[in-house]
């Protein structure tokens, strides 16, 4: 795949961002139906590409200040973007969606520091709901458009709560939240479902509740993986009996680190996650009834995982391997387990995403610590092809991607360079409607710009 060049339309809002950021969960892709990838992506500024006719198209989305950082993603019913970020420059929580056609941006949230650690869901009315940390006072909040207007709520103030938080809604549109209480060091949930917000302390055991991953079953049940770092054990709760169970999954040495959950068309659930303590990739699901654990790759492989699972339950990881500093993909789909290198030019595979298409095909975005960019890796023609999506500047870090109802891949990531949260996607109508402030120049796209193939800075 080679870059092109046009230029697309973006709608961004500002809803409320951060002054101190310290990225830590800015992830989101999505590939259309046509199995083309989208990207957001940031230089001095925010920008846009897709992937089509061949070719790469960009726009200019955001250029004012320094944002995009703690960028989370969510797509509408109609393949619309909505995204939460954070202002560096004004320490506000921000909203951006193209649902109108154009970019239209929002503050949400400016009172003191706020806007890290966002994490973003859509309701079946398209209407937007994140959580978020506020930083001045250490407090867990949440924030809506679904009135017609902004409306931020303090969810949980008791301590210094809200880091590494993750939302979900159910089937009637009620938030649920589980999220880390740093004072205490243990994992709490919240939830506005009977109208009121109420909030739970799931795991009490000191240092329980970091990178907490977060799923809802058909009937609404809440499930968590996390990380104990008192026991240096992968945990897991659920309130699927109508209180609140933990358990541990995995305790054999130093596990639990890089967890990502999702659950089967049963409602059984599939943990990925790193084996710290001999460096390796390992899987847990308890789909037969108890927890069943295996080991997948050996040998220094296994950070930042990522999970899917298609029509058939079976599990599709993508992680790094540090030793050799490639990006791996491993597979039960056959029965047993497959793992392959996707990309192996350089340092590539640190913060990678995965999710799959209709056709079971992966899509993986990843960082490339080679040259600081932004990746992008698909199997969609059977085998492994990748390519460079952004190389303006440190690009590409905690990544995360999606695919809309459309197949469209939407792809959410942090610049390091300017300290912003960054977005990509593709356009399927190819629209060229440039959305820009007066500050940014007509038609800049960095991307068209040569890459230094001599420097890669100091690690």
């Amino acid at each position: 795949m080679n870059p092109g060049i046009s230029i697309a339309s973006w709608c961004i809002e500002a809803a409320d961002t951060p002054k101190y950021f310290i990225p830590h969960s800015s992830r989101a892709i999505a590939v259309d139906g046509s199995n083309n990838p989208h990207i957001a992506y940031g230089g001095d500024y925010l920008y846009y590409a897709y992937y089509e006719a061949s070719s790469w198209h960009y726009e200019t989305v955001d250029c004012i200040g320094s944002v995009g950082d703690y960028a989370s993603l969510a797509l509408d019913a109609d393949g619309k973007a909505h995204i939460s970020y954070h202002e560096y420059t004004n320490g506000d929580l921000k909203y951006a969606t193209n649902k109108s056609g154009e970019w239209v941006t929002e503050t949400v949230d400016s009172n003191d520091i706020v806007g890290a650690h966002t994490s973003l869901a859509l309701d079946a009315d398209g209407k937007a709901h994140v959580s978020y940390y506020g930083s001045t006072n250490g407090d867990l909040k949440y924030a809506t458009n679904k009135s017609g207007v902004w409306v931020t709520e303090t969810v949980d103030s008791t301590g210094d709560v809200g880091i590494s938080s993750a939302i979900a809604l159910d089937a009637e549109g009620k938030v649920h939240i589980s999220y880390y209480d740093s004072t205490n060091g243990v994992l709490k949930y919240a939830t506005n479902k009977v109208g009121v917000w109420v909030t739970e302390t799931v795991d009490s055991v000191r240092s329980v509740g970091l990178y907490t991953s977060l799923a809802l079953d058909a009937e609404g049940k809440v499930h968590v993986s996390y990380y104990a770092s008192s026991g240096s054990a992968l945990k897991y709760a659920t309130n699927k009996s109508g209180e609140w169970i933990a358990e541990t999954v995995d305790s054999d040495g130093n596990v639990g680190d890089y967890p990502a959950i999702s659950l089967d068309s049963d409602g059984k659930v599939h943990i990925s996650y790193y084996d710290s303590g001999n460096s390796d990739l390992k899987y847990a699901t308890n789909k037969s009834g108890v927890w069943v654990m295996e080991t997948v790759d050996t040998e220094y492989a296994g950070q930042y995982t990522s999970l899917a699972l298609d029509s058939e339950g079976k599990a599709h990881i993508s992680y790094y391997k540090f030793n050799a500093h490639d990006l791996k993909y491993a597979t039960n789909a056959s029965g047993v387990w497959v793992t392959e290198t996707v990309d192996s030019t350089g340092w590539v595979g640190e913060y990678a995403s995965i999710a799959l298409d209709a056709d079971g095909n992966a899509h993986i975005s990843y960082y490339a610590d080679t040259g600081y960019n932004l990746k992008y890796a698909t199997n969609v023609s059977g085998g492994w092809i990748a390519d460079i999506v952004d190389s303006a500047g440190r690009v590409g870090r905690y990544t995360s991607l999606a695919l809309d109802a459309d197949g469209n891949a939407h792809i959410s990531y942090y610049d390091l360079s300017n300290y912003d949260l960054n977005y990509a996607y593709i356009d399927k109508d190819g629209d060229c409607i440039i959305f820009h402030q007066d500050s940014c120049p007509d038609n800049y796209n960095p991307l068209q710009e040569d890459i230094d193939e001599d420097g890669v800075g100091e690690r």
